[in-house]
């Protein structure tokens, strides 16, 4: 897990060394233990690595192949690199690296070496010989990259921020990419909250020739090639085991070694049963637990430590260690969010253990059906039939319900009234949405888009999305929408920030693409992801199959009318007097949140909040 950074100027004949350094230096948090640059005329590559896979010197970036030709800069883990070395015949390898491996396999198979690849990477080829650039993203997002072209050059790395150390980049806000962010709390490929940096999407390459760029898709997420039967609970259930174990046995590849996030619920706890079935020694395991009972999962992480035997560590955080680590966070943040902070938290608290691998268990949820947005979209699409016939009722009641002026769950329930069908293109936007349109055209005084990228991307995949069942219907969404943008994001760039590389088994591409095509009649959970539970039993103990699901809070919501009033009121004060706002409609919203108006939520408050940290962290100019 590194940081990779780049230039490429299509007509100037020599890249400046110094923007490559002040890039690669932004990313020193990303890869502590070594760092590197690369220059071929116009073209230079900046790279800083955290040491995971052969910790030799001689596997530091950039790495040039044997030939000379290829150059790469590689974030992320390679974890069937053994298997393709295996397959190249007569290739003179100088180390025991996966980066190695890439290059190797891209000289023998070119494109179609990448379809090869299983892992979280984002990485660049420079070929000497055709002076060509070559950009790639894993098939599921897990690892970011940014660039920003123009007709002189283009810019990449693995954060924005690194991209603006180049100095070649006006720091403007993009009012697209904050109309996102206050709809869904992150920013839907390709845009970014700064104008003119873009994200490669997930599950492709970007060309660079001559000057011009050409984008190649060679995994399409909805266009699933899974043939599988699916007629069988009991082998749908063995081949769900199978598949896990798998993803397990691959994020377990390392030279250093591999601990696990334990919160005690029922995906990190499969994780960590599996782990401990295939490992040779006990996980590491590490739960933060608190003083609160309403938020403290502790107890149950030490049911599954015991069962077990993992080495287990409980990191008790009280909310004032919570409160002097918050500006640290935000500091960290290199796109804003709501949700970051948590993640921050207990990855330091996890790297301060001498952790520098971990596993999560991230994602199980928008597998497995764990959410409630699962049963919300079932129980309106189920009135499909009736929906062409009931739409001037559902107009009248839409108009009956005036919201009050910061009212989001009465604009959200307009919304859904008003929708022209109840497909999932129209209904998930509106099930994640944080502000509802109204309310940000309220807060918001610079020209808005008419609608987010995200519902624009469902739009645009609506035929695909139709013919998946249901309930992987609502998990399609959620990639495409909250898990891609809000948490993948917040896991690499908290995680990152603390150089802690975290590996999540339940992204695997093979498992994703087999669960996907689960009809509903088995997916359907009996009680909480009940498929999954009953594909790995005996593995979990009842009482944390059904233990009422807590989730990974903190108490924000008395946190911001008590010990962080005065940091947001603050900020929302500095928030107020930005030009693209409606400073007195913001401090009127906040002032009602401080009087507990019903209609506010902390996180509606928190996103403003963050954005202006955010915005004043790292110089963002308006317009």
């Amino acid at each position: 897990m590194c940081g990779i950074a780049g230039i490429l100027y299509f007509n100037q004949p020599l890249a400046e060394e110094r923007s490559i350094l002040s890039m690669t230096d932004a990313l020193a948090h990303r890869g502590p233990d070594a760092k590197g640059i690369y220059m071929d005329g116009g073209l230079a590559l900046g790279h800083r690595r955290l040491s995971i896979i052969d910790l030799s010197a001689a596997a530091n970036q950039p790495f040039t192949d044997v030939s000379g030709r290829y150059t790469i800069v590689f974030n992320g883990e390679m974890y069937n690199y053994r298997e393709i070395k295996s397959q190249i015949a007569g290739y003179p390898f100088q180390t025991t690296s996966d980066t190695e491996v890439i290059l190797a396999a891209y000289s023998q198979w070119g494109m179609d070496g990448i379809q090869r690849f299983k892992g979280m990477f984002a990485f660049a080829i420079w070929d000497k010989q055709e002076k060509e650039l070559l950009l790639v993203r894993d098939r599921m997002g897990v690892k970011p990259l940014y660039y920003y072209t123009d007709n002189e050059k283009i810019i990449f790395a693995s954060e924005s921020r690194a991209i603006l150390k180049s100095g070649c980049v006006p720091k403007r806000i993009s009012i697209r990419g904050l109309y996102e962010y206050l709809s869904c709390q992150s920013v839907s490929y390709p845009l970014t909250m700064i104008e003119g940096i873009r994200q490669l999407e997930a599950g492709a390459c970007l060309k660079i020739k001559n000057g011009k760029l050409e984008k190649i898709k060679y995994w399409q997420f909805l266009q699933l090639t899974n043939q599988s039967d699916y007629s069988e609970a009991s082998a749908i259930q063995r081949n769900i085991k199978q598949l896990l174990m798998q993803s397990i046995q691959r994020r377990l590849v390392s030279d250093v070694p591999v601990g696990a996030f334990l919160s005690g619920g029922i995906d990190s706890s499969i994780v960590v049963g599996l782990m401990a079935e295939m490992g040779s020694s006990k996980p590491a395991t590490f739960n933060i637990s608190f003083s609160e009972k309403e938020f403290d999962e502790s107890e149950y992480a030490e049911i599954i430590s015991r069962k077990f035997n993992t080495d287990h560590t409980k990191i008790q955080l009280s909310p004032d260690i919570m409160l002097q680590e918050l500006e640290e966070a935000l500091s960290a943040m290199d796109t804003p969010s709501g949700d970051g902070v948590n993640s921050y938290v207990v990855s330091r608290a996890i790297r301060n253990a001498g952790i520098k691998v971990a596993l999560s268990g991230v994602g199980g949820d928008e597998l497995f059906a764990g959410y409630p947005v699962f049963h919300q979209f079932q129980k309106l699409y189920a009135r499909k039939p009736l929906w062409p016939y009931t739409g001037l009722i559902r107009k009248t009641v839409a108009k009956a319900l005036f919201p009050s002026a910061f009212s989001n769950k009465k604009y959200r329930l307009q919304q859904l009234l008003r929708t022209p069908s109840p497909d999932i293109e129209y209904l998930y936007p509106v099930f994640r949405q944080m502000h509802s349109p109204q309310l940000i055209k309220k807060l918001i005084s610079a020209s808005l888009p008419e609608a987010t990228a995200l519902q624009s991307i469902l739009l645009q995949n609506k035929e695909a999305l139709h013919r998946l069942p249901l309930l992987s219907q609502v998990s399609a969404a959620e990639y495409l929408g909250y898990t891609q943008h809000t948490l993948m994001k917040d896991t690499d760039q908290m995680s990152m920030a603390v150089a802690l590389e975290v590996r999540e088994p339940f992204f695997d591409s093979d498992l994703v693409e087999y669960v996907m095509g689960i009809p509903d009649r088995f997916k359907q959970p009996v009680y909480p992801k009940s498929l999954l539970v009953e594909s790995v039993k005996p593995l979990l103990p009842e009482e944390i199959v059904f233990r009422k699901k807590q989730g990974f809070v903190f108490p924000w919501a008395l946190w911001l009318r008590q010990e962080l009033r005065s940091f947001c009121e603050t900020h929302i004060s500095r928030l107020s007097e930005r030009g693209f706002v409606h400073g007195n409609a913001v401090q009127q919203y906040w002032r009602s949140f401080l009087k507990n108006s019903p209609a506010i939520r902390w996180m509606d408050i928190w996103l403003l909040v963050v954005l202006e940290y955010w915005l004043e962290k790292n110089g963002i100019d308006e317009q």
